[in-house]
C-alpha cells in the first residue's frame, strides 16, 4: 500500500498549481466513459430481498475467491467512470473476509451489521488514485461505511476527494487521506482509528464524532475536529488545525442492516446533544430505532415518480436502489420522521425542470446517500426542505441531511437557480457537497448555469462538513438566525468570462460564505475559499467571506487561497485580512471580528 507516486498534477486546480503542467493537466482529464454494462447482482438467498442489479451481497460462507472476482469486476467497471452511469452497492453480511476492496466511483461498500465490528475485512477497503497517476482530486462519489478493517499492510489507504464519506469505520491499523498527488478532501465521522492518521497532501478534511487512538500528522489548509477524542489541539494557522470539544446537536446516517434471524432492517440512529466519540464504542448500536425493511417502498431504477409519491402518502419510507432515477415531477416527503435512504449513490435525475425532492415543514425526516443530478430544463431549486416561509420548529426532533451530494453539468448539460434551499428551523446537515460542475460534459459559463449553491432561511441551521465550489453567485448565502458551520470549503467559479459578468453590485465576485446583514447571531469554524479565474486570469475577488459586524457574528479559522498565483482574493471577510495573491498565496484570519491577520504562507 505504501508506495511512490508522482506528483500528480491538479485538473481541478484546489492546490497551489501550477500554469506550468495545465496543459498536462488537460491532456490526463478523462473523457466521458461509453454507458456501462448492466451491473450483475450477487444472487439473492432464498427470502432475501430484490434490492436491484446493483446491489452485491456477501455470506461469510461463500468462497473467498468469488468474492473477490465480483470485487474486482465492479471495480474495473468503475474504475474510471467518473461521469458514467454504474451505481454499485457492495454489502457485506456479518462475519469475516480475507477480501481486498478498492473503491471506485459510484460505489459503496457497507457492512450489513448493528456495529462496524459485525463486519471483518482482512486485506483492504481503500481508494486509490491508480487512474489518474496519483492525483486524487478527482476521487469523488463512494463510500466506506459500518466496517471494521484489519488491513493486511498495517495501513490502510482513502485517498479521495469530496463526496467519498468515511463513515462508522474501525480501521485497526494506520490511515493514509493521499496517494502521492494532491488530494482535495474530505469527511470522517463516527469512525475509530486504532493507528495513526497521515493525512499528507489533503488540502482539507473534517473528522467529526470519532476517536484518533493512534493521533493525526499532517495539515495543508483547514483541518477541522469535533467532538473527536485524541483530536490535536487547536494550533491554527501553523498547523491549520481547529478543534471543537463537542457537536452540539447531531445525529448519525441511517443504514441497512441484517438482524440475527437474517431479516434486513434499517437502523435509525437518534439524535444526540453535546456529543464526543463514536455512537457504538459501548459495544452496542449507539442509541436508535431499527425499522424493518417492509416499512419502506423500494424504489428501483424506472419507478415512476407518481408511484413513489402515492407510497410515501401511505406512511411509507424509501429504500432507493442503486442506479440512476429520472423524475416528471418531484418526490414529495410530507410524513414527520420519513427515511429516504439511498443506496449506491443513488441519483435523482429532475428531468422537467422541478426540484427532485421537497419536504414538508415537520419533524425528524432523514435524507440520506443520494446525488441530485440538474437535468437540461432549469430548475428553480434541485431540494427544497420546508416552503419559503417555514417558520415551526423541530429542535426536539430535527431534520437531517447525511451524505446528500448535488451536480449542476458534469455528466451532461444540466441547470439550476438553487441546489438547497433550506427553510425549516433547526435543520442539521451532515456531509453535503454542492458542485456546479468545472469538468466533463455540459460545462462552460452560459452551459452549467447555478446562482447559487446553499441557500439557508430557517432559524438554528447546523452544517458539519459543507462543501460548495463554482457557483456563480453567492456559494452559501446564510439570511437564517443562530446558523453554525463546522467546516467549510469552497472553490469560487473558474470561469467568470470578466468583472462585468461576476459583480456583486461595487465589489468584484461574490463571497464564498455570505453571512446576511440582518443577521445577529451566527458561528462558524474552519472556513476555507480558493480562487483560480481560468477565463480571465488576473480577476480579482473582493472578499472570499462576508458578514456583519455585530456581537453575535463570529467566524474562526480563516483561510483564503490563491492556488496558482495568478488571481486574488483582496481580502479574507469584508475588508479585513488578506490579500491572498501571486505575493503570499495563502492568508488567514484566527477569528472575526476580534481577530487579526496573521502571514501567509505556502504550504
Amino acid at each position: 500500500m505504501s508506495r511512490t507516486r508522482p506528483a500528480g498534477c491538479r485538473a481541478r486546480l484546489g492546490t497551489l498549481a501550477l500554469a506550468a503542467v495545465a496543459t498536462a493537466c488537460l491532456a490526463l482529464a478523462p473523457q466521458r466513459p461509453p454507458a456501462a454494462p448492466a451491473a450483475s447482482a450477487a444472487p439473492r438467498a432464498p427470502g432475501a430481498p430484490d434490492l436491484g442489479p446493483g446491489v452485491h451481497v456477501f455470506d461469510p460462507a461463500m468462497p473467498r475467491q468469488r468474492i473477490q472476482r465480483t470485487l474486482d469486476e465492479v471495480f474495473r467497471r468503475q474504475e474510471r467512470a467518473q461521469f458514467g452511469p454504474g451505481r454499485e452497492a457492495l454489502l457485506f453480511k456479518p462475519g469475516t473476509y480475507d477480501v481486498d476492496v478498492d473503491v471506485g466511483f459510484y460505489t459503496q461498500v457497507a457492512g450489513l451489521g448493528l456495529r462496524p465490528d459485525d463486519v471483518t475485512v482482512r486485506g483492504a477497503v481503500h481508494a486509490e488514485a491508480d487512474w489518474f497517476k496519483g492525483n486524487a482530486t478527482q476521487n469523488f462519489w463512494r463510500a466506506a461505511e459500518n466496517l471494521s478493517v484489519t488491513p493486511a499492510s498495517g495501513a490502510d489507504r482513502w485517498a479521495v476527494s469530496q463526496a467519498a464519506p468515511y463513515r462508522r469505520m474501525h480501521l485497526r491499523g494506520d490511515l493514509r487521506l493521499d496517494d502521492g498527488g494532491w488530494s482535495s478532501g474530505g469527511f470522517t465521522a463516527d469512525s475509530l482509528i486504532d493507528g495513526r492518521v497521515f493525512s499528507g497532501t489533503q488540502q482539507q478534511w473534517l473528522t467529526r464524532n470519532s476517536e484518533l487512538r493512534g493521533g493525526w500528522s499532517g495539515a495543508t489548509w483547514n483541518m477541522v475536529f469535533a467532538g473527536v477524542r485524541g483530536a490535536p489541539p487547536t494550533t491554527f494557522p501553523d498547523p491549520p488545525r481547529t478543534s471543537v470539544g463537542r457537536t452540539p446537536v447531531v445525529r448519525e446516517k441511517p443504514f441497512l442492516h441484517v438482524d440475527r434471524s437474517g431479516a434486513y432492517r434499517v437502523f435509525v440512529p437518534a439524535l444526540r446533544r453535546a456529543a464526543r466519540g463514536t455512537t457504538w464504542s459501548g459495544g452496542t448500536a449507539g442509541p436508535g430505532a431499527s425499522r424493518p425493511l417492509g416499512r419502506f417502498f423500494v424504489v428501483r431504477p424506472g419507478t415512476g415518480a407518481a408511484r413513489i409519491n402515492e407510497a410515501l402518502a401511505r406512511g411509507r419510507d424509501l429504500l432507493i436502489t442503486p442506479g440512476v432515477h429520472h423524475l416528471d415531477r418531484p418526490l414529495r416527503v410530507t410524513r414527520p420522521g420519513t427515511v429516504v435512504l439511498g443506496l449506491g449513490l443513488a441519483t435523482l435525475v429532475p428531468d422537467r425542470g422541478t426540484a427532485a425532492l421537497t419536504v414538508a415543514d415537520v419533524d425528524g425526516v432523514r435524507i440520506a446517500g443520494l446525488l441530485v443530478d440538474a437535468g437540461r430544463a432549469a430548475s428553480p431549486v434541485l431540494m427544497e426542505i420546508g416552503p419559503p416561509g417555514a417558520r415551526h420548529r423541530h429542535a426536539a426532533d430535527p431534520v437531517s441531511l447525511h451524505d446528500v451530494f448535488f451536480r449542476i453539468g458534469g455528466a451532461g448539460p444540466g441547470r439550476a437557480v438553487r441546489s438547497l434551499a433550506v427553510h425549516s428551523p433547526d435543520v442539521i446537515g451532515d456531509n453535503l457537497w454542492l458542485w456546479r460542475a468545472d469538468h466533463g460534459s455540459g460545462v462552460g459559463w452560459n452551459v452549467n448555469t447555478a446562482a447559487e449553491g446553499l441557500v439557508v432561511d430557517g432559524a438554528d441551521v447546523t452544517m458539519y462538513g459543507l462543501f460548495v465550489e463554482h457557483y456563480q453567485r453567492n456559494q452559501t448565502l446564510w439570511n437564517g438566525e443562530g446558523g453554525r458551520t463546522y467546516f467549510f470549503q469552497n472553490e469560487l467559479p473558474y470561469d467568470p468570462p470578466g468583472r462585468a459578468a461576476w459583480s456583486d453590485g461595487r465589489a468584484t465576485g461574490y463571497p464564498a460564505y455570505r453571512v446576511a446583514p440582518s443577521v445577529t447571531r451566527h458561528e462558524a469554524w474552519g472556513l476555507g475559499s480558493y480562487c483560480h479565474f481560468t477565463a480571465a486570469p488576473g480577476l480579482a475577488a473582493d472578499r472570499a467571506f462576508a458578514a456583519p459586524r455585530r456581537p453575535g457574528v463570529r467566524l474562526h479559522s480563516l483561510v483564503a487561497v490563491s492556488l496558482d498565483g495568478g488571481c486574488t482574493l483582496r481580502h479574507v471577510v469584508n475588508d479585513s485580512g488578506g490579500p491572498a495573491g501571486a505575493a503570499a498565496r495563502v492568508a488567514t484570519l484566527t477569528s472575526w471580528p476580534e481577530g487579526e491577520q496573521l502571514s501567509g504562507k505556502r504550504p
